[in-house]
């Protein structure tokens, strides 16, 4: 779990810095906005004061914190997200997966979002080797958009397969340096969207699952038929990941997304903006897939991540027991 220590304002301070300076690179002309809420007040008005120190033209936006990762924020600030070049979401739930952050984007703004960041997460994720993990990054896209088939085993019961043919793959590498660029803070890793309907098999969540944390009892066992999971076991979690995909409706049970962490600084935390970029582990979501070029737009969207993972991309092995051969 996330300790409870207390964290100098300074180590905050110069995360925020990083965050605004390196891995957004805005311009002293920019103007910058951050969207935050009750929960992640702190980093958010650190963010915004160290956005001024640093010169800019710079708003400081607090909104009631959503209900689920995906849930678009008001209206009201989803039209001011499209009116400011760099925007810096530290919330308690994610704005990645909406309609306001994708329009934003479209219109050439530049996007970080930072769904459930604590003090320590910032802190140690921002002072990555962002450089390093997007040279990785990079180098999987390319990979990912030559094959056809995933295959991922576990040992926890992991067996999935699915089509990539046709997809797009995208690194969250930490530099969103040009026009419309978007992803997590901090980051580190690759992602795609599954081809609708084509994923079958078994995945078991033995990391952390987002909205619950730390997997620590019983893993979450997820069974797929054509796309989606059809039945979900594994205690207590289990039944609350269920309750959240029948709020929703049987899309937020579309398999939406298959990632590969390449950050080497990040830990399994129970914060899932960290644990889906720990190297050696890979995620599987549920829910909305249109940020990445699927379908699937509902306002919900969940990763489970997977420990020790073995990846085949066609005949290629890609990982071996959470190592990853790709260098």
């Amino acid at each position: 779990m996330i300790s409870k220590k207390r964290f100098s304002s300074k180590a905050l301070d110069s995360a925020s810095i990083i965050a605004i300076r390196d891995c957004m690179g805005a311009k002293k002309n920019e103007k910058i906005l951050i969207i935050t809420d009750e929960q992640k007040r702190k980093i958010g008005f650190s963010l915004y004061e160290n956005a001024l120190k640093l010169g800019h033209d710079a708003l400081y936006i607090e909104m009631k914190s959503r209900k689920q990762n995906g849930e678009e924020p008001p209206k009201e600030i989803a039209e001011l997200m499209q009116k400011f070049d760099v925007v810096l979401c530290p919330t308690a739930k994610s704005l990645t997966h909406t309609d306001a952050r994708r329009a934003a984007s479209a219109k050439g703004v530049r996007v970080a979002t930072f769904p459930g960041i604590t003090e320590e997460v910032m802190i140690r994720g921002m002072n990555a080797d962002y450089k390093k993990i997007a040279r990785l990054s990079i180098k999987l896209v390319n990979i990912l958009e030559q094959g056809k088939k995933i295959r991922v085993t576990a040992p926890a019961g992991t067996d999935i397969s699915f089509d990539i043919i046709g997809r797009k793959a995208i690194a969250s590498k930490g530099l969103f340096h040009k026009k419309g660029e978007s992803g997590n803070l901090p980051t580190g890793e690759t992602f795609l969207a599954p081809v609708e309907g084509t994923v079958n098999g078994v995945f078991v969540v033995d990391g952390s699952m987002a909205g619950l944390g730390l997997i620590k009892n019983a893993n979450i066992k997820i069974e797929v038929k054509d796309g989606f999971a059809t039945e979900i076991t594994g205690g207590k979690l289990a039944s609350q990941l269920k309750k959240q995909l029948d709020s929703v409706g049987k899309m937020a049970r579309n398999i939406a997304e298959f990632g590969i962490g390449t950050n080497d600084s990040a830990k399994l935390s129970g914060v899932l903006l960290e644990d889906e970029k720990v190297m050696g582990t890979v995620h599987i979501a549920l829910g909305n897939n249109v940020s990445m070029g699927g379908s699937v737009n509902v306002p919900l969207h969940l990763d489970g991540v997977i420990k020790k993972p073995t990846v085949y991309m066609d005949d290629k092995l890609l990982m071996k027991d959470g190592k990853l051969l790709v260098k």
